[in-house]
């Protein structure tokens, strides 16, 4: 099973131990380093990312270089290009590649996934990186992955029979890889909700191989035939795999016919058995696993809330001043964080965000306002530019006539 155990909630516990009330700083003290460390903690919080990294300067620089769209864009390619691999490896259903032409592509692939792997080992402390399940299924991914290429290699050139066994394992990669927390989370959601899905589950089996053992002595001993000419319910585990493809429907009512034809009032027995186990226990399981998923879903959610709001408070501290006995960021540290977080972003666009953080007009803004700033940075802005209209530049006159102004007014209203 790929690591999709507690690997999220180690950045999120982790922010507590390093010192979320800090002191306050003078503003004169704040240097680049301060602000590097502030715009990764913020870019942190838009992303929803809970990376626990190491604070000092050169691990947050790199950090910054592991999270850079080009650098996610270059893991993704390595992958599709890994998992595509087995539609030209034997047996492919289109011409097949050389043995050594699709060796060397995934060596340059499980090349390109180590040096990842160690470019994240240089950003987290040691003691974290080891503690982190996903870390160590992806070693463990590569390792067998080479093993496995090579062996291949070595028993095809020596004319032996040989099977890529370890393509089972390239999904994996997707799942454990620092970029695919989304999939994780699903994944811990619907492992928490297995216990009580299961429950409703085996009660359902129940239920069908009661009615596979009735339907056995049912109709067992009275020699019926299908359309093809083969005994007719005469073996349990065979009545078992009827049953339960008759609750999706796929062979209704064909299953039933030769009951039918020898008399009408077996249907009564199929009948029940649609009424309890389709229509029934389909629901209940249904609602089981909807309610269940969700409630995790949901808890999940309030986990990445509470990490987002740590490394906020995180970047709080780091950026604060004090204004009398309250810790503030200054409009000045705002912008340079800014310029750091969202670099393309525009002035007015910049001024904006500003002006909804500080409604007070006091130029400076709290810990609560700043917390919000991840939000404010994942709501769209489109920037309109009012033109007026032609008939009112060529002609004004016609354009403010009482027939143009009727006309505007009925197409203005509500």
């Amino acid at each position: 099973m790929p690591s999709i155990g507690e690997t999220e909630k180690v950045g999120s516990e982790a922010l507590e131990d390093q010192g979320v009330n800090g002191n306050t700083t003078d503003v004169s003290s704040k240097t680049k380093d301060d602000f590097d460390l502030a715009a990764a903690y913020v870019s942190d919080a838009q992303y929803n990312r809970n990376t626990f990294f190491d604070t000092s300067p050169q691990a947050v620089r790199l950090y910054q270089l592991y999270n850079h769209r080009g650098m996610k864009i270059f893991i993704y390619v390595f992958i599709i290009v890994d998992l595509g691999l087995a539609v030209f490896e034997e047996p492919a259903l289109i011409p097949e590649m050389p043995i050594w032409a699709t060796s060397v592509v995934e060596l340059i692939c499980l090349i390109a996934f180590t040096a990842r792997l160690i470019h994240y080992a240089k950003v987290i402390p040691h003691d974290k990186f080891w503690l982190d399940p996903k870390n160590i299924f992806i070693i463990v991914i590569i390792s067998l992955s080479l093993i496995d290429m090579i062996t291949y290699v070595g028993l095809k050139t020596a004319g032996h029979f040989a099977v890529r066994w370890s393509r089972v394992l390239r999904p994996l990669l997707l799942v454990n890889i620092t970029e695919g927390r989304q999939l994780r989370r699903a994944f811990r959601s619907i492992r928490n909700a297995l216990p009580q899905i299961l429950y409703v589950f085996f009660l359902f089996m129940f239920s069908v191989l009661m009615f596979s053992l009735m339907a056995l002595k049912l109709f067992g001993k009275r020699h019926l035939e299908t359309v093809e000419g083969t005994q007719y319910f005469t073996n349990f585990l065979e009545i078992v795999f009827e049953l339960y493809v008759l609750v999706t429907t796929a062979n209704s009512p064909d299953v039933m016919m030769p009951a039918y034809n020898h008399s009408s009032f077996f249907a009564v027995f199929f009948i029940v058995y649609i009424l309890i186990n389709t229509y029934i226990f389909m629901s209940v399981f249904l609602a089981v696993v909807y309610n269940n998923y969700k409630k995790y879903l949901k808890e999940e959610v309030r986990q990445l809330v509470k990490a987002k709001r740590r490394k906020m408070l995180r970047a709080f501290s780091v950026l604060q001043s004090g204004v009398g006995q309250e810790p503030v960021v200054s409009k000045t540290h705002w912008n340079q964080l800014m310029c750091l977080v969202q670099p393309g972003i525009s002035s007015g666009h910049r001024e904006l965000l500003w002006s909804v953080s500080d409604d007070g007009k006091k130029g400076y803004i709290g810990k609560m306002a700043f917390v919000q700033l991840p939000d404010l940075l994942n709501i769209q802005v489109i920037t309109m530019k009012s033109r007026p209209h032609p008939l009112k530049t060529w002609l004004p006159g016609v354009y403010n006539s009482t027939g143009s102004r009727l006309v505007r007014r009925v197409v203005q209203h509500r």
